[in-house]
């Protein structure tokens, strides 16, 4: 078995996005049990390795996280999102076009499904049936794909909520430092 990375706290993206610092209530708070915070991480180091063979591309997968985060939204985490686009290569039309919302303007009917299940999952769960999974495969998204994208919103939905939720801890903090 592969070694697996270690957990550098120092770069962990949900601290990071929220500002938690050692010291601080709500980050003793998240770090309490440190195994879910490394867990957290992890997941999101994994979901968002280049050499992922999930049958989705990395580029496909960080537009899809934009994408998610600006239905939800989660403009911090999105502008993250963003920035690990622009810093791949992506084509900057294709990130406006995540960050605008739209799937219907790509032009790449794989994306599009993608986007469009995305959107889906996030804004009307119950209509994620059986018609919103055969979408995929008919824009020739293979069964593993759908799968991993599947576990990649899911994801992102947790990470978003997260987030807000430490953002929230955060301010009633202060409010009351």
């Amino acid at each position: 078995m592969a070694d697996q990375p270690t957990y550098d706290v120092a770069n962990d993206l949900i601290d990071r996005i929220v500002g938690l610092k050692p010291g601080s209530r709500t980050y003793e708070v998240r770090h309490q049990r440190e195994k879910v915070a490394v867990a957290t991480q992890g997941s999101y180091d994994a979901l968002f390795d280049a050499s992922l063979d999930a049958d989705i591309s990395l580029t496909e997968r960080l537009l899809v996280a934009l994408y998610a985060c600006r239905l939800t939204p989660a403009p911090e985490l999105a502008t993250h999102y963003s920035e690990r686009l622009l810093a791949v290569g992506c084509d900057a039309a294709l990130v406006e076009i995540a960050d605008r919302g739209e799937p219907k303007d790509v032009a790449d009917t794989r994306l599009a499904a993608m986007l469009q299940f995305t959107r889906t999952l996030i804004e009307d769960p119950v209509e994620g049936d059986k018609a919103a999974l055969l979408a995929l495969p008919a824009a020739g998204i293979s069964t593993p794909a759908v799968v991993a994208l599947s576990q990649l919103i899911a994801f992102l939905s947790y990470q978003v909520r997260l987030i807000a939720g430490l953002q929230a801890m955060k301010a009633s903090e202060e409010a009351h430092a």
